[in-house]
């Protein structure tokens, strides 16, 4: 405990995915965040609302990530009424953009822009460090996001249903999280189309095992009395 910094900042050492399926997209992100090495929210939301069609999955700094996303949205707003009608993708991820460009020198955020319009379908942009611009079928995030490249090489592909796409995402995020140990905590996806925004939570006890997982335990007795392994045969 003496080597603890309780004063660093709140990173969210994260796993974020963004991804377009045959009709809109798909975000996901876990739900941890730490500061230093201490676990400050185990339940945090990373994606974040910007518009009815537009949302932002957040990743580096917290509080970054979230006056990033704080003036995207209020600049959004005003657009919105000078035009009379909704914001597209592309102008939200530029906003994003613009903003994480002019203050590069500052900013330690990465973030995922995705949502649906009339005039382009479902699009993912992804806005990393130094606040370049990238759009993309789909995009992958946060320290977490190292262990997913080879996977997503093979899984994704193109036109899948939004069945298909949010259990990609689901799979993917369980994979970081069994790995990388700034992520963790429970799933939580939002599916952007036409007909609207769907959000689903997945608790961190439904996701799947992966290697030398542990099963969920409701107390640390649980594990202490557990019988120990049998031997392998040679």
């Amino acid at each position: 405990m003496d080597n603890m910094d309780l004063n660093a900042p709140h990173s969210m050492g994260t796993t974020i995915i963004g991804v377009t399926y045959n009709g809109g997209v798909v975000l996901g992100a876990d739900s941890r965040t730490s500061t230093g090495m201490y676990v400050a929210n185990r339940a945090s939301d990373k994606i974040t609302q910007l518009t009815d069609n537009v949302y932002i999955c957040r990743s580096g700094s917290a509080a970054d990530s979230q006056i990033v996303s704080d003036y995207v949205r209020y600049f959004l707003h005003q657009h919105t009424i000078q035009l009379g009608q909704p914001a597209t993708v592309k102008v939200a991820a530029n906003l994003v953009r613009l903003l994480s460009y002019n203050n590069k020198n500052m900013l330690q955020t990465g973030i995922i822009v995705g949502g649906w319009d009339k005039y382009e379908g479902g699009k993912i942009y992804g806005v990393p460090l130094g606040g370049t611009i990238i759009e993309q079928p789909f995009a992958i995030g946060g320290s977490g996001s190292s262990y997913l490249y080879g996977f997503f090489d093979q899984a994704w592909k193109e036109g899948m249903t939004k069945e298909e796409a949010e259990q990609l995402v689901v799979k993917a995020v369980s994979l970081a999280i069994a790995r990388d140990g700034a992520s963790g905590g429970v799933v939580r996806t939002v599916i952007i189309n036409s007909d609207g925004v769907t959000r689903n939570f997945y608790p961190g006890d439904t996701l799947p095992l992966w290697h030398e997982e542990l099963e969920p335990q409701n107390s640390l007795l649980d594990i202490l009395n557990a019988p120990a392994p049998e031997p392998m045969n040679i």
